[in-house]
């Protein structure tokens, strides 16, 4: 007897976020070029920074994890603040 298996398809949502981070501390610099270099660290996702923002493109679940890793990391320095918007496209073309 022949069994069949209904595999569900996973939507894959990519994302496109635009975020850029204050540290609120004489030396700022140093932080902020601590979080893009571990951003760009991560594989799974694209960062992409200028001089006003950084902005990771991705699927949803993966950015999302990273950026809760990498900001929470950054956290850990007193007042830190970040500024993020977040699309649910991939407008990094």
């Amino acid at each position: 007897m022949l069994k069949f298996f209904r595999i569900k398809k996973q939507i894959i949502m990519k994302i496109s976020v635009e975020m850029s981070y204050y540290p609120l501390r004489p030396e700022f610099v140093t932080p902020i070029l601590d979080f893009i270099k571990r951003l760009n660290a991560h594989e799974n996702i694209k960062a992409v920074t200028n001089g006003m923002s950084t902005q990771v493109f991705g699927e949803y679940f993966e950015v999302m994890d990273v950026l809760t890793k990498e900001i929470h990391k950054s956290f850990e320095n007193p007042h830190s603040v970040f500024v993020m918007k977040i699309i649910n496209a991939d407008l990094q073309d």
